[in-house]
């Protein structure tokens, strides 16, 4: 990164990663670990970016914004002001409407899929993974084993409409999915 555009976009991606910083600051995942929020929006970029060779500025800048405005009561306008318009419609894009229930805001995430930009789709990719991994590592208090299950099969559903996006993804997914699912069927029922 020695030439001035890459540094010039190595410094817009430390100022994605200190927004999320510092609009996640005071919430933790729901593991029972209780990391800090903001490793989640490091480790969807940073998948991205190892497995699925993003480099692509935009891109990796929503995936560190992706729950800002869901999570955080940040607004869109002050994506768009800090970073750019294309980074504020991709944070919106994967933004659910936190107005709506639950199950339908997971349907939606379903029948919205296939239809999101091809940012989008890697973002949504990149969260996925990132959410299995967890779940397998770190699962949520009082998540019982049928719950787990239920979250893997509706992430297939979200994921299979993001395919023919990124094969090293979508292989990785596969990867995290199968594991997950594996050790779920160790479990008892």
């Amino acid at each position: 990164m020695g030439d001035r555009a890459g540094i010039r976009e190595f410094g817009a991606l430390l100022k994605a990663v200190h927004f999320a910083a510092d609009r996640h600051r005071d919430q933790r995942r729901k593991g029972s670990e209780a990391s800090p929020y903001v490793n989640h929006p490091i480790a969807v970029a940073e998948v991205l970016a190892d497995v699925g060779g993003v480099d692509d500025l935009v891109t990796l800048q929503a995936a560190l914004l992706h729950d800002t405005i869901e999570d955080t009561g940040t607004q869109p306008e002050e994506i768009e002001d800090a970073f750019s318009p294309e980074v504020r419609g991709v944070v919106c894009e994967v933004t659910d409407d936190k107005s709506l229930p639950k199950a339908k805001r997971k349907e939606l995430q379903v029948e919205h899929a296939p239809h999101l930009s091809a940012r989008a789709r890697h973002v949504k990719l990149g969260d996925k993974i990132c959410n299995v991994v967890d779940l397998t590592r770190n699962p949520p208090e009082g998540w019982d084993p049928e719950r787990r299950r239920e979250y893997l099969d509706w992430t297939e559903r979200v994921i299979a409409g993001c395919r023919g996006t990124n094969a090293a993804l979508e292989a990785r997914y596969d990867q995290v999915l199968a594991a997950a699912r594996a050790g779920l069927a160790r479990e008892p029922a």
